[in-house]
Formats: structure tokens, sequence, C-alpha cells
């Protein structure tokens, strides 16, 4: 007995010319069709394997919605060990991947799922080179408020005075400031390539979570604050929340290398004496970055004010600042020099130029898990000291102006010997000159003037020994 009915037997002559001659899908259509769904006990059944069904099916897409929403499922693929290992590392560790990276709903849930298809895509065809956070996949509000309170006026530590829920009601994403709360930044800080994919174990990424990186960059608040000042609302553009695709980024340079050839063959055809058009394009930009930079610090610090709808100065959004008491003294601005030598690793603590802009340099994972988290102590030393003060940002907006000390060209030049007599007052000399005339190819870092000692004392100096 069949379970719809009687079975023809084997031998029927009929039976085997029907399989001969109808297909497959045309028989079980003839079974259906010859179902009486007039009977009770018919109905019964159907309902019986459609509820049957029904659990099969639905506790198979709940299960593997369940692995799929697992941390563990994210790891099972090689090329999310980095964002794995340092999710196991940072303070969020307790939650599941998807409470983060997809917004709550089931349809939600379902829409991911589906886009996450060109995901396995990628892991059979070939996985990208770098994996980043692309703009449709940018983690919102909405996530963080499952857990978060918005009705935050002072951060944990004490410091910083920051209303929460006055940016959230303008619509700045949570993200727009804490993006390295959990991967530490590492697409930016590129480190989480395929070259390297094989160094992260938890133990590599504890190494990596420095302070800097999980917590909100004070460049990213001046960038946003100057922005705003100017009339704009950058977190109105997506691409500004999440790392730059490295594709992307080499597209565009190279993009703007072939405008910049066109552009220098013209200039050259037209002008050829005059050079190359490109580089004067760089130096012009990287010259107003720098510019640009010096401003915003000098505003912070109160030596330039502005009429600004949001202040930029440090009390804006520091509840305490700890102000050395050296700091304090009245001649502090003319006699720091002594003190930065001595205590440069102090003075960088506060005045390093990755607090003060926004971009996260690039960087050398294998380097990094070398020198791990060991504190180098520092020592003296006059070279770095001189080195910091050319390229640091922080100390460029002043020293990138002329001392008033020199006066006049004219009287500076005969009296200025009696300044530069100790290896001290040299050290302050050298912050701005270099001894001699430096060489082309040289990896030190460039005075801000290419006035020389050399270039006047071309006989000697009256300190050299002479033979």
């Amino acid at each position: 007995m069949a379970f719809w009915g009687k079975k023809k037997k084997e031998t029927d002559p009929d039976a085997r010319e029907d399989r001969k001659k109808v297909g497959l899908f045309r028989r079980l259509w003839q079974k259906v069709k010859n179902i009486d769904w007039k009977d009770p006990v018919t109905r019964w059944k159907v309902m019986f394997i459609s509820l049957i069904g029904l659990i099969v099916i639905g506790g198979g897409s709940y299960g593997a919605l369940a692995i799929t929403n697992s941390p563990a499922f994210c790891s099972s693929c090689h090329e999310m060990a980095p964002e794995y290992s340092t999710f196991t590392a940072s303070a969020h560790n307790n939650i599941t991947c998807v409470q983060c990276h997809i917004k709550p709903g089931t349809i939600n849930m379902l829409t991911h799922k589906v886009k996450s298809l060109k995901e396995v895509y990628y892991h059979v065809t070939g996985v990208p080179e770098q994996i980043v956070q692309t703009e449709d996949e940018v983690v919102s509000n909405e996530n963080c408020m499952q857990c978060h309170s918005k009705n935050r006026l002072v951060t944990a530590s004490g410091d910083l005075k920051v209303n929460h829920k006055g940016h959230i009601e303008e619509g700045i994403p949570c993200i727009s400031c804490h993006a390295g709360v959990v991967h530490a930044k590492m697409a930016a800080r590129g480190i989480n390539t395929e070259e390297v994919r094989g160094e992260y174990t938890k133990e590599t990424a504890e190494k990596i979570m420095e302070k800097k990186y999980l917590r909100p960059n004070m460049g990213t608040c001046i960038d946003c604050h100057d922005k705003v000042n100017n009339g704009e609302k950058p977190w109105k553009d997506v691409a500004y929340l999440v790392p730059p695709n490295p594709e992307e980024v080499e597209k565009k340079i190279d993009e703007t290398k072939k405008e910049s050839v066109g552009e220098t063959a013209k200039e050259t055809t037209a002008k050829p004496a005059e050079g190359t058009a490109g580089s004067g394009t760089a130096e012009e930009l990287a010259k107003a970055h720098e510019e640009k930079t010096q401003e915003l610090i000098l505003q912070a610090i109160g030596k330039q004010q502005k009429d600004v709808k949001i202040s930029m100065s440090c009390e804006t959004c520091h509840k305490k600042l700890n102000i050395p008491k050296t700091h304090k003294a009245v001649d502090w601005n003319q006699n720091h020099g002594t003190t930065a030598i001595q205590k440069l690793d102090q003075c960088m603590n506060c005045h390093q130029d990755s607090k003060w802009i926004r971009e996260i340099p690039k960087e050398d994972i294998i380097s990094l898990l070398k020198m791990g988290n060991e504190k180098v102590k520092y020592t003296p030393n006059v070279t770095l000291a001189k080195d910091q003060a050319r390229t640091n940002k922080f100390c460029a907006s002043c020293h990138a102006d002329r001392p008033e000390g020199h006066g006049e060209s004219d009287q500076w030049l005969t009296t200025h010997s009696s300044q530069a007599k100790t290896a001290d007052q040299k050290a302050e000399c050298f912050v701005c000159h270099d001894r001699e005339k430096p060489a082309a190819d040289s990896t030190s870092a460039k005075a801000p003037t290419d006035v020389y000692c050399q270039y006047c004392h071309r006989t000697g100096f009256k300190d050299e020994v002479k033979n």
C-alpha cells in the first residue's frame, strides 16, 4: 500500500509502458491530480507533512542563521583573522559581530545575509588584498543604542566633556569618533593585508591594540569642528566615516599621475624652461596642509582667535588640562628648548602629530610585533629634539616664524655669535638651521630654512681645531 493509494504491480505492462512514455515531473503531477482531496484522512496527511516540512525548513534556517551570526563563523575564513583576533582582544568581545554590523530587525538580517553571498564568492574566487569597510556597511547609531545611552556628557575618564545627545540629534554617527573601539583602525593603518593575515593571533592583537587607536583621535574632533566652522557637515558624506579603500586610493593616484603627466607635457610644450607642473602642485598641496594644521594648533592653544561657531580651544572639550608647572613660567616660550631636549618623550606625549591630524599613518605589523608594547627609555638627545622641532606640526607652528630676537638681518649677522657659544645655545640654532649644506639625497629632517652656517662661514668656525 503506497502512502496516497494503491501501487501498480511491477509486472503490470501498462505501468512499465507509462514510465517509458511519461516523464518524472508529469508522473508526479498525475499522482497529485489523482489525490482525493475530499477525503478527511488525505487532508490530515497533507497537514501533517506540511507541518513537518515547515519545522525542518524553519529549524534549518534558524540553525543556519545562528551559525552564520556567531563570531566563530567569522573566524572560519582566514581573511578575517585580523578582524576576529582584534575583536577577541577588545572590550566588545562579549557581544557578537552582527550586533554591530547588522541593523536590528529580521528584514535587515535577511537582507544582509543575501548581500553577504558575495563574500562567499570572494572567498572561493580570490580574497581581496585588504578587507575594508564599505560605505553601505557603516555601523549605525541604532546598533550602538542597543547597549549605550546617549545621555552622557562626560567620558569615563572624567576629562572630556562631550555632549553625546547633542551630537546624535545633529545626525553625527557614533562611528565618526569611535571608529577604532573594536579593531584599532587597522584598515587605516594598513596592517590587515593578505601578506600578514597569518601573523594574527589573540596575543598579536593585544600588542597592536594601542589606546591611541582605540580612543577617539583628537585630530578627528578638530577636523570636524573646523569643517563645521566653514559651513560643512562632513558626516553627511559616508566616505568620511570609513577607511579609504586602498584599491580606490591607488586608482586615484594613478589618475592624478596621468593628469599631472598630461599637464606637464602641455606646460613643457608651451613653456619648456619652467619645469614640471606636477611637482609644484604636490609641494603646494603639502605646504597648504601644513599651514592648515599649524593654524588649527594656534587656535587650540589660544594664540589665534577666530569668529567661529564652535570654539577650537582645548578647554572646549577638556574638563581639566594637566599643564606642567614649567609651562606656566613667564619666559617659558623663550627657554623651553633645554627642557625639550631633556624630556622630549614627555613633550611628545601631548604634542605628537597623530593627536592633531585626522589621518592615520601606515604601519608595518612585523615591526610592531617585534617592538610590542615595550617602552623604550629616552635619553636626552639633541638630534632627536631638533628633528622633532623641524617636523612636528605643533613645534613648527611657532618655529616656522622668524624669532623676534633676530631683529634686522644686518644687525643680527654681526652679533649672533654671542648667542651661540654653548652647546645648548647651538642646539637651539640647529632647530632651524643646518651646519653644512644638506646633501640632495639626505634622509634627515629638512630644516625650515635653507640658510645654513657654512653659507657664510666658508673658512670654518672659531671652535674648530686647526691642524
